[in-house]
């Protein structure tokens, strides 16, 4: 057994990799994957269906999936939600797809306690329920359940708008949230087709019969001349449903023609329409999508899976590398590998912690390659974002989250390959799974892979400043992680003796030497750059203050270890000092709203970095308890003065 359970879980944490990195494959009739992964134009760049889907749900609802306690699963995948919201909106109109959190929003829609209370079935889900496990109460609701409210709605977004954003309560973001929520899932059902239009491919198809001598008649009545006034009206009705879909989305559907000069000048739907009265025939795209349209409200699978398959053709003609990266944005989208590297950390968080109470060899060397198997996924995760995006790994901060993870756990694989205590492995998995949780909310804020700000489209420097300084991050979290380690290990167990506490000195004296090297270079660095964008190397703006104040503070650390004014215990409470510095120059900063380098990437975030701080001031006042209160040292039975010196001192 001492031997089989590690492989086991070492296979386990195998096995996961494998089903992720499997094809998605399609589990009815209809080719759904080849639907999400044609490409698009949205927000400055080419991506597949499937993320459109995916990023809007994480933005509507803070997940991919559409499902009710109470009714289960509504649709397979993102991509089968977009396809209803687009096709058949009157059944995406009942899914429970916007979520609502605030009582106040609650209240205007008029969903009391007793309408929110979640009534289940069975006794045991009930049970559960009570317990948190499962939702007691409904915070997603359907288009159907807001469209009685919508005047309501629109008029308290547009009093809240009215308020500076620093200035606005709870109530009023929150109402702003989902009236943009409620704008976004408007401009995805006039992405395609004209809603309320059955059937929108026949009415494409008689406008391309008829648009000759109809715009021919337009011309005669505006010359005064003798016309058809039947195909005038046609041409006009015709005309302003297109301009209605050309205005209401953002999403540029139709690739230029191959005769377009421009082959980057991507149009909507409407757009595309508007053309036709100039060149006299329908873009042979929108008739695609509009077929597809027509096979997906008839529920016939092989008209709709031959359109994809001859649109998809098409499109290799002239865009094969745009579809190449699409194909793989919507497989990497599938595979969640971000996802699966918090799942590996999490079961090497546990086989490390079991390391140390039992098998510390062979569990300890379960929980590090379950790690290092966990940091090749995000490797690779990280490596594909860079291809997509034409970037270095750090953008915005939803990739910084991903790198400063992937940072602190390659330095622990290093720190365990020497010293083989499981300490690397639990530091690695407490990191790599918090900063990856971080990521996951960042993200819904909508598209990971966004378009650079002017200011920082600069792909040398995001290369070696911001590169640099998040590394520096990522030592700095580390250093005081293992702290934490050392005093949890020193107060709540036996097992921190003086090999593994000096072990863990060292471990945060190397990783905090790393870090001042990190922090200071990438500092220097952004100043160099800050000169060249603004005319000025340093200006005090809150984010310079925020990077400044992390050399600064592991400077501190290193003099006042090498001054002898700190022993281990002191070191590690420093340490730990260090998780809030550094926490406050990455998102605190980016809070205040104020200064060069606040992008406006986060103003939501301040309750839990508050609770971040107070946990980190918590563990440091653990520091000052009196040795004799460590568990470790307890055990000691009567040291000798000079043994008991070296534990208060060193310890």
């Amino acid at each position: 057994m001492k031997k089989i359970i590690p492989l086991l879980i070492v296979l386990l944490g195998v096995a996961l990799v494998a089903k992720a990195l499997r094809p998605p494959r399609n589990s009815g009739e209809f080719d759904l994957v080849g639907f999400g992964q044609l490409p698009v134009l949205a927000n400055g760049r080419i991506k597949p269906l499937d993320t459109v889907a995916r990023s809007s749900l994480l933005q509507l609802q803070g997940r991919q999936r559409v499902s009710s306690p109470t009714e289960g699963t509504f649709v397979e995948s993102p991509t089968e939600w977009l396809l209803d919201v687009a096709f058949r909106p009157e059944k995406a109109d009942t899914y429970p797809t916007f979520a609502i959190d605030h009582p106040d929003v609650l209240a205007l829609i008029g969903k009391t306690e007793a309408d929110l209370k979640i009534n289940y079935t069975s006794g045991l889900k009930q049970f559960f329920a009570v317990l948190g496990f499962l939702p007691g109460h409904h915070r997603r609701f359907s288009f159907n359940d807001l469209k009685p409210h919508l005047g309501l709605i629109q008029d308290q977004a547009r009093l809240a708008d009215q308020v500076e954003a620093t200035a606005r309560n709870a109530f009023q973001r929150g109402i702003l949230q989902l009236y943009a929520n409620l704008h976004q899932y408007q401009r995805l059902r006039h992405s395609f087709v004209m809603p309320g239009r059955p059937d929108f491919l026949g009415d494409l198809l008689r406008f391309q019969d008829q648009v000759a001598a109809g715009v021919a008649a337009v011309r005669a009545k505006q010359a005064g001349e003798p016309h058809d006034e039947a195909a005038v009206k046609a041409m006009t009705d015709m005309g302003e449903m297109f301009i209605v879909l050309a205005e209401t989305t953002n999403l540029l559907v139709v690739p230029p023609e191959p005769s377009a000069e421009d082959q980057a000048a991507w149009k909507p739907m409407g757009g595309a329409l508007l053309d036709s009265f100039r060149t006299g025939r329908v873009d042979s795209s929108a008739l695609a999508y509009a077929g597809i349209a027509h096979a997906w409200v008839n529920q016939r699978s092989e008209p709709f899976n031959k359109i994809i398959e001859l649109f998809r053709a098409d499109l290799a003609k002239r865009f094969s590398p745009e579809l190449r990266k699409s194909d793989a944005e919507a497989r990497f989208n599938a595979a969640e590998p971000f996802y699966v590297s918090m799942t590996l950390y999490a079961l090497a968080f546990f086989t490390g912690i079991f390391a140390w109470l039992m098998w510390p060899a062979t569990l300890g060397r379960a929980a590090f390659w379950l790690v290092a198997l966990s940091w090749i996924i995000s490797t690779i995760g990280i490596g594909t974002r860079m291809w997509l995006e034409g970037r270095p790994p750090v953008t915005n901060l939803y990739s910084s989250a991903l790198f400063v993870g992937w940072g602190a756990a390659g330095l622990c694989l290093i720190l365990e390959a020497f010293y083989k205590n499981a300490i690397g492995s639990v530091a690695a998995s407490v990191i790599g799974f918090a900063t990856l949780l971080i990521a996951h909310h960042l993200s819904l804020q909508g598209d990971t892979l966004e378009m650079m700000r002017a200011v920082l489209d600069s792909n040398f420097w995001l290369a070696t400043h911001v590169v640099v300084v998040t590394a520096g991050y990522s030592a700095t979290f580390l250093a005081g992680f293992l702290a934490i380690i050392y005093i949890f290990r020193g107060i709540f167990t036996r097992s921190l003796d003086r090999v593994t506490a000096d072990s863990l000195a060292r471990m945060v004296y190397g990783i905090i030497c790393f870090a001042t090297l990190f922090s200071f270079v990438g500092t220097v660095l952004g100043g160099i750059w800050a000169d060249q964008s603004w005319g000025r190397f340093w200006g005090w703006d809150p984010k310079e203050n925020g990077a400044l104040l992390i050399v600064m503070w592991n400077a501190l650390i290193l003099h006042a270890r090498w001054g002898g004014m700190i022993k281990q215990r002191g070191l590690m409470a420093m340490a730990v000092f260090g998780n809030v510095v550094t926490s406050w120059s990455w998102f605190g900063t980016n809070m205040l709203g104020v200064g060069l380098h606040s992008y406006g990437f986060t103003d939501s975030a301040f309750m839990a970095l508050s609770g971040f701080v107070a946990s980190q001031l918590a563990i440091i006042g653990l520091t000052r308890l009196p040795l004799e209160k460590w568990r470790s040292f307890r055990h000691v039975p009567n040291p000798p003065p000079a043994r008991l010196e070296t534990l208060t001192v060193e310890g």
